[in-house]
């Protein structure tokens, strides 16, 4: 695991696992617009969400706090974590 990996999930395992999971699949049971799911999202979509909640582009009553709390290395660690996960699609039998 690369260092911005292991920081990455560590800054996940505090501040982003309880509603977005440790593997990006959100606490809520499935995928919402309250709190989606981030498995395998692509890691320049996550910074540039990340970076506009925290400028205050992008206005969320937990997002944007969280992510004033990032440094801009975390947010790059944390979009690292979540970009790196993968997933093997199942089609109906």
């Amino acid at each position: 695991m690369t260092e911005e990996l292991r920081q990455g999930k560590a800054k996940v395992e505090v501040i982003c696992a309880s509603c977005h999971g440790l593997d990006g699949v959100a606490a809520s049971g499935g995928n919402s617009v309250i709190i989606p799911n981030l498995t395998a999202q692509h890691k320049d979509y996550l910074i540039a969400k990340l970076k506009d909640y925290k400028s205050g582009k992008i206005n969320h009553p937990q997002m944007s706090l969280i992510a004033q709390m990032l440094t801009d290395d975390q947010i790059l660690n944390v979009s690292e974590w979540y970009s790196k996960i993968s997933v093997q699609l199942k089609l109906p039998e």
